[in-house]
């Protein structure tokens, strides 16, 4: 063995013991695997650097951004208000219709992107049904993974697989070929995950300091403007357009309180609607030209204004603005501020904002310049003045992020441009067009998953440059050259499978399809199973987080351990292999139905 080959692998050792013991974060332990081989000379600065600009990498980076520009423009909602309502307030149903719903979406497209749309709509999920969201994460994570497996487009590792079998003269795949190996595999997921959910960790998850704020319904007062878009269009088109978090108190048309007026009406020029709005809601309305919020307008504001912005404030204890309504607030200018909306998280409101007394912990969202907040902030009557936590949906650019979305996803499937490109496309699209602002875009990605990718890949490049890939690969065919087809089938899922934790499937592909074209044509059968087996374990293996790149986005929200994706993930990755080696033997093979049947 080559001195290389065991610097290598004890680095490797010692990359798994950190992965395993989670002695440091799991990206600065890939940061030091990729020192320690530059250090060691296995590598050189260029070579470890590559993982940086890796196709993984920037498309990780890329579907981050295209999934910032879905949730900007209120599609992530719409598919978590559906979701939701599908799954009830069930643990079991919730596994159950997410698993199916995820492989669907992630057959057309990057199985990162999916985990990363559905990652913050399940997380609400949970936290509002009162559910643990590390049991609904593990199994939306897997199954888009699963997903991947139902078209050839899905996952590279089955383009390359097309690939080699029409370069070593084999028929070649069409789109639909592994199909029915995918159903079955995500049936057996789904069937998998709901017996098994026990085993899966019951654990809070983690919440940033802004979910305290980010409160499901503020009381104010929206104004429908001249020449508004919502004109004459029914009320209903409004509160579809801001989801269920969205509730009509009241309606004044003409200065009165009309009682006879619903979801059917028309909304008109000067209306004035009382409703309670979650916060992403009030800042979509802030935001939208054709309504405004009632009491801005009402002190002559502008919601154009650039330099104004919304915060808000909590009245503390003992606070002099105790017992005194908003329209008294309002008449004495003391907040050189418009009080927008107010929370209160116990007893009622008065039906007009302008009536409410305030109490303690009142929260009160204010809109004003900048520079009339800094007195505000420091006056005694508030507990805290804090900026508004709500994010502005771009609804009205929602077919156009959708647009981008197919665009990417058309231009990715057929080959027009390379993946990482068409996602790049997709992107920059998204930023370009306004589906989601360039701030709120970088804030998307999740430079911890980044690094750890960019970190992990040149483990493969130093696998095979050192020889260790190619003695491994040299070892597996004398070994099974004897054996029946099940078995050999499932060596070949095993080999990748344990393989593809340190590679990407498109490289454990590379590196064990020749081994498998090889070992077929020495049996004198045909390549396609042994050569699809192959690239089935470099894609559906379970056994560690950093196996899949969706895995490591669920990690920090899940509060899961590496030990947890062994213990899990494991069990699932034996079922898989069988129904794998079984299927594969029967479409290709002509072999019996049942698994262990025959040779």
């Amino acid at each position: 063995m080559a001195l290389d080959q065991i610097l290598f692998l004890l680095i490797l050792a010692g990359g798994l013991y950190l992965f395993v013991s989670e002695r440091v974060r799991i990206d600065v332990s890939a940061m030091l695997i990729l020192l320690a081989l530059v250090v060691t000379g296995v590598l050189d600065g260029d070579q470890a650097l590559s993982g940086f600009a890796s196709e993984p990498a920037i498309i990780v980076a890329a579907v981050f951004v295209i999934s910032g520009g879905l949730a900007a423009t209120g599609i992530t909602e719409h598919i978590g208000q559906w979701i939701g309502r599908a799954s009830g307030r069930s643990e079991g149903r919730a596994i159950a219709v997410t698993m199916p719903a995820v492989a669907a979406m992630a057959s057309f497209t990057h199985h990162v992107m999916v985990t990363a749309m559905m990652l913050p709509i399940l997380t609400r999920f949970a936290k509002a049904n009162g559910l643990s969201a590390s049991r609904l994460l593990m199994p939306m994570s897997f199954a888009a993974s699963l997903g991947t497996t139902l078209t050839l487009v899905s996952a590279p590792a089955f383009l390359l697989a097309d690939n080699l079998l029409e370069r070593s003269g084999e028929k070649g795949l069409d789109i639909f070929s592994i199909t029915p190996i995918g159903l079955a595999l995500v049936v057996v997921g789904v069937v998998y995950m709901l017996l098994a959910r026990w085993m899966l960790p019951k654990r809070t998850g983690k919440s940033g300091d802004d979910e305290y704020l980010r409160l499901d319904r503020y009381r104010t007062e929206l104004l429908v403007v001249k020449d508004s878009r919502w004109n004459t269009r029914p009320l209903g088109e409004l509160q579809k357009a801001l989801g269920d978090k969205f509730r009509l108190v009241g309606w004044i048309r003409d200065d009165k309180l009309r009682s006879d007026l619903g979801k059917g009406n028309p909304l008109l020029s000067g209306d004035v609607l009382l409703v309670e709005a979650s916060a992403d809601a009030l800042a979509s309305l802030h935001d939208d030209p054709g309504i405004m919020l009632a009491p801005v307008a009402r002190f002559g504001g502008k919601a154009s204004d650039d330099e104004a912005q919304l915060v808000q404030a909590v009245i503390g204890p003992g606070s002099e603005f105790i017992g005194r309504s908003i329209r008294e607030l309002e008449s004495s200018r003391q907040f050189q501020a418009v009080i927008a909306g107010l929370w209160r998280r116990d007893g009622g409101i008065a039906q007009r904002l302008s009536d409410a007394r305030l109490r303690e912990g009142d929260l009160l969202v204010l809109w004003g310049k900048p520079e009339n907040f800094a007195d505000l902030a420091t006056h005694h009557g508030f507990l805290m003045l804090v900026p508004f936590a709500g994010e502005a949906k771009r609804r009205v650019r929602a077919p156009l992020a959708l647009a981008i979305l197919g665009a990417t996803v058309l231009a990715a499937a057929t080959g027009w441009l390379p993946a990482p490109m068409a996602f790049l496309f997709g992107a920059v699209a998204m930023v370009a067009l306004r589906c989601v602002e360039i701030g709120q875009a970088y804030r998307s990605i999740d430079v911890r998953v980044y690094v750890m990718i960019a970190g992990v890949i040149p483990l493969g490049i130093a696998m095979e440059q050192s020889g260790t890939a190619k003695l491994l690969a040299d070892a597996l065919l004398p070994l099974v050259h004897d054996w029946p087809t099940l078995p050999i089938l499932l060596v070949m899922f095993t080999a990748a499978a344990l393989l593809t934790q340190i590679l990407s499937d498109s490289a454990t592909t590379v590196l064990l399809g020749p081994i498998a074209v090889a070992l077929a044509e020495s049996l004198g059968l045909p390549s396609t199973p042994f050569v699809v087996c192959t690239a089935l374990g470099a894609v559906v293996a379970f056994l560690t987080p950093i196996g899949h790149h969706g895995n490591l986005l669920i990690l920090g929200p899940g509060q899961y351990r590496f030990s947890d994706f062994i213990k899990i993930g494991a069990p699932l990755t034996v079922l898989l292999a069988v129904v794998c080696a079984w299927m594969t033997r029967w479409l290709w093979l002509g072999g019996p139905l049942l698994p262990f049947a025959g040779g």
